[in-house]
């Protein structure tokens, strides 16, 4: 434990380190604590309250889960922007193969009529940035404890060197079934329940460990196409507690996007889940931020 604690430290002083140089270059960051009650993290400049005087054009939020996962993990966030009177849509992420998987997404969100703020987690953001790339209705991009490629760069380059999936031995990691074209992964019960969604409680991590989606390899190793947030404003919402993609790894992704940047101190991998109402007040920054510029 003790260890792992000092691990914890180290990490966090990466991050801090990674921030400040995100200060330099003129990234907005907000620290929200992971430790605040529920009223705290929700009464934040971000909240729906803050869109009062706005115009009453409401773009529709599109949440893009990521892999291990499915429409579910956003079911905290999609009550919340539905209680503050925003059409929310968490739909199903093929997690195949970013290229296709991207123009899946593409052709939901055509099909959407008005602004939309889109929103991804872990892998759902390398879909996002291509997904979005050259859609004028995509006004905002949220990402939560996600990968932010670049053109050419696959979602295995960007989980961060102290991640689980580069330290643990892949044997470790997955339970790998099938071979060939149909290979999918599918994450240990040690690896999800310790490190994927490390701030549940015990039974809510093994049921999800026990219902999650199997991912291609393919996923992870197609390179991308595109980098949306190069012309669509984005956000960030980056969990310290993540073991996955690690905070410092998001930062710098974050940074060179220009994003506006949220760190959540605590969570894991899965804040979306353990923390939906942090995760949300992010998103109403965005929805406010294009609320704004209609």
């Amino acid at each position: 434990m003790q260890r792992g604690l000092r691990i914890l430290r180290r990490r966090d002083w990466r991050l801090w380190s990674a921030l400040v140089g995100a200060i330099a270059v003129g990234v907005a960051i907000t620290v929200s604590m992971g430790a605040a009650p529920a009223r705290e993290e929700a009464a934040g400049a971000g909240s729906s309250r803050a869109c009062a005087s706005a115009r009453g054009v409401k773009p529709t939020v599109v949440l893009v889960h990521g892999a291990w996962a499915d429409t579910s993990s956003w079911a905290g966030e999609v009550a919340a922007l539905q209680r503050a009177g925003y059409a929310a849509r968490a739909i199903g992420n093929p997690v195949q193969n970013l290229t296709s998987d991207a123009a899946q997404i593409a052709a939901f969100l055509r099909s959407v009529h008005g602004p939309v703020v889109l929103v991804g987690h872990s892998y759902g953001g390398a879909v996002i940035t291509n997904a979005a790339a050259g859609l004028a209705n995509v006004k905002a991009l949220v990402y939560v404890d996600a990968a932010m490629p670049a053109p050419g760069e696959m979602n295995k380059q960007l989980s961060g060197t102290t991640s689980v999936l580069e330290t643990m031995a892949p044997s470790r990691l997955f339970q790998t079934v099938g071979s060939g074209p149909g290979t999918e992964l599918y994450l240990t019960r040690e690896t999800f329940v310790s490190h994927f969604a490390a701030d549940l409680p015990l039974a809510r991590a093994e049921a999800l460990w026990a219902a999650q989606r199997g991912a291609s390899p393919d996923a992870f190793a197609t390179r991308s196409l595109a980098a949306a947030w190069r012309a669509i404003p984005s956000w960030a919402f980056i969990s310290t507690g993540d073991q996955i993609i690690t905070p410092a790894s998001e930062a710098a992704m974050a940074r060179r996007a220009g994003a506006r940047v949220t760190v959540f101190r605590g969570g894991s991998h899965l804040t979306l889940i353990s923390h939906p109402d942090a995760v949300t007040q992010v998103i109403e920054q965005a929805i406010c931020s294009v609320r704004s510029r209609l």
